[in-house]
């Protein structure tokens, strides 16, 4: 495979082909040489690949090569201050929200609606697995090559405005999260199978984005005004 620069990390992902190929293609790093340091090294054995298509055979090799790739580079993230966060992450005039909730719920739905709404202005930087990342203090949205079904995603590192959990309703509103729920809603959108150790980490890394990050709740339709209830709060 190749050597990326994803999250401001440099990402050795060898031995893959398919799907995990292209989708890496604009996080490769112009520097290809092996002999300089590496962040996170995934290289994903075979016998992990053909288990998994045992117990799930409706799932074909290039799809588990992709899915496990993705779970190494997020359970090493969080040696780095970074999580994975389920969620579809817009950014509009330089800064990045991201919107989070159980599948089926409308999230890449809400934020399709934002580049309707704000056009030239706004863009997607991962419709399903940004890495949120706490970089010098700072925390930051980043574009990773696992990214959905669609495959939407940018090679960008984006200062995060806000975190926002979504839910239906035929009315519009939004409120400040609270933080027992926020808790409970990040742990169930982001690796959970880690070892003691890694768990104590990554709640370290979750308390730390709570403390610099506006976290949100949301109920919405599918309408313009679902884009300005939500930008109007979140916005710095």
């Amino acid at each position: 495979m190749a050597i990326c620069d994803i999250a401001a990390l440099k990402v050795n992902i060898k031995n893959t082909g398919g799907r995990t190929e292209s989708q890496a293609i604009p996080y490769l790093a112009e520097n290809q040489s092996e002999d300089q340091p590496i962040d996170i090294l995934i290289d994903v054995d075979e016998k992990r690949i053909k288990k998994s298509m045992a117990e799930h055979p409706e799932l074909k090799r290039d799809d588990w090569e992709y899915m496990l790739t993705g779970s190494d580079f997020y359970t090493n993230l969080i040696k780095f201050k970074g999580i994975l966060l389920h969620s579809s992450c817009v950014v509009v005039d330089g800064l990045a929200y991201a919107f989070s909730a159980d599948p089926g719920t409308g999230k890449s739905t809400h934020t399709q609606l934002w580049l309707k709404h704000f056009g030239s202005s706004a863009h997607i930087l991962n419709d399903d697995k940004p890495a949120i990342r706490i970089i010098d203090g700072k925390v930051y949205a980043c574009g990773t090559p696992w990214s959905g079904k669609y495959d939407c995603s940018t090679p960008e590192i984006v200062p995060l405005a806000g975190i926002c959990f979504l839910e239906r309703s035929e009315t519009n509103w939004i409120r400040k999260a609270e933080t027992s729920k926020a808790v409970y809603n990040i742990f169930s959108q982001t690796v959970r199978k880690l070892g003691p150790q890694t768990m104590e980490k990554l709640f370290d890394v979750i308390e730390e984005i709570f403390g610099k990050t506006p976290l949100w709740e949301m109920g919405c339709n599918i309408s313009d005004d679902a884009v300005l209830t939500s930008y109007n709060a979140m916005k710095p």
